[in-house]
C-alpha cells in the first residue's frame, strides 16, 4: 500500500496546471459575458433563453448560486428539461430555472444583488474571477477522477492481453450461458444485477468480475471500496455462488488498511494497480497444466 500512496503523490503533486488554466479561461469569458450581458444579473429573467441554451452559459448560471445546482438537482426543481430546444418552446419553464437558481444566489460573490444597487468595478472582477475558479475547480477534479479510472481500466485490459486474455464484445450475463470463454475478457458489463467494469473469463472457467477503482483519501475508501466494490461482490457471490464467481478490485490511491481488510472479508479479492503481475499470478494458478505456455 505504500507503493500506491508514493505512486499517488507523485501524480497528484505533479500535475499540470494547464487544465485548470484553459477551463478558468474558458469559463472567465462565459462568466463576465452573462454578467455583462445581463447588466450585472439585473436582466437575468428576462433574457433567459439566451443564457441557458448555450452549454457555458448554462453551467455559469448554475453557480451563481451557493453551492453550485448541478443540472440533475436543477431538473428536479425547477421541474424542467434542459434542452435548447424546450427551453426554445416553453418560457416559463426556462423562467423557472433561472428563477431556481436565484432562490440560492450566493450573496457573498454578488452581494449588490440582493441590496439592489450597482457592484463596483472591485466587487465585479473578484465575482467573475472566484466564479470563473469555482467552476474550473470543479471541471478539473471531476475530469481527474473519470480520467484515473478510465486509464486504469485501460492499463489492466492491455495487460490481460498482453497475457494471452482476448477481449470480446461487451454483454448482459444473465447466467453462465452469456459467459465470456476461458481466456477472453469484456469491458463494463452487467453481471447479474450489478456492473463490473471487466468481466474476466478464467482458465479453469471461473468468472472474476473486476472493478478499478481510485481513491485520492482514506476517507474515499471507504465509498469506493466497502460502500461499491465489496457490496457488488457479495450480490455476484449470492447469485453466482463461490464456485464460480471470484470477485476482484484493482486498487490505486489511497486506501485504509481496516477497509481493505473489510473488503476482502466480504468476498473481494484484492489486487495494486501498480503489481498486476500478481493478479496474472493468481489467474495463472487455476490454467490447466497442458494450458500453460511452455518455457
Amino acid at each position: 500500500m505504500a507503493e500506491a500512496i508514493s505512486q499517488f503523490r507523485d501524480v497528484r503533486m505533479h500535475e499540470p496546471l494547464e487544465q485548470y488554466l484553459e477551463a478558468f479561461d474558458e469559463y472567465r469569458d462565459a462568466v463576465e459575458n452573462l454578467i455583462e450581458g445581463t447588466v450585472d444579473l439585473s436582466r437575468l429573467s428576462d433574457q433567459t433563453i439566451e443564457y441557458l441554451t448555450d452549454p457555458d452559459l448554462l453551467t455559469a448560471v448554475r453557480y451563481l448560486a451557493s453551492p453550485a445546482i448541478s443540472e440533475d438537482d436543477l431538473k428536479v426543481l425547477a421541474e424542467a428539461v434542459l434542452t435548447p430546444t424546450r427551453l426554445r418552446k416553453d418560457t416559463d419553464m426556462a423562467r423557472r430555472v433561472i428563477d431556481t437558481v436565484l432562490l440560492g444566489l450566493d450573496r457573498n460573490r454578488f452581494p449588490w444583488v440582493s441590496e439592489e444597487r450597482e457592484p463596483t468595478d472591485s466587487e465585479r472582477e473578484t465575482a467573475i474571477v472566484s466564479t470563473a475558479a469555482l467552476i474550473a475547480t470543479q471541471k478539473v477534479q471531476t475530469s481527474r477522477r473519470t480520467q484515473s479510472k478510465d486509464e486504469q481500466e485501460d492499463s489492466v485490459a492491455e495487460y490481460l492481453k498482453a497475457h494471452s486474455f482476448t477481449e470480446v464484445p461487451r454483454r448482459t450475463v444473465a447466467n453462465v450461458s452469456h459467459l465470456p470463454a476461458p481466456g477472453e475478457f469484456c469491458r463494463e458489463s452487467l453481471f447479474g444485477t450489478r456492473k463490473a467494469d471487466l468481466i474476466v473469463r478464467l482458465w479453469d472457467g471461473r468468472t472474476m468480475p473486476c472493478e478499478c477503482k481510485v481513491s485520492n483519501s482514506s476517507t474515499n475508501s471507504v465509498k469506493r471500496l466497502n460502500n461499491d466494490a465489496a457490496v457488488k461482490a457479495k450480490t455476484w457471490l449470492n447469485e453466482f455462488g463461490t464456485t464460480n464467481a471470484v470477485p476482484a478490485a484493482v486498487l490505486s490511491g489511497v486506501f485504509k488498511v481496516h477497509n481493505l481488510r473489510t473488503a476482502q472479508h466480504d468476498g473481494l479479492t484484492i489486487f495494486w494497480a501498480h503489481r498486476l503481475e500478481a493478479m496474472i499470478e493468481f489467474i495463472n494458478k487455476g490454467r490447466p497444466f497442458y494450458n500453460k505456455p511452455r518455457p
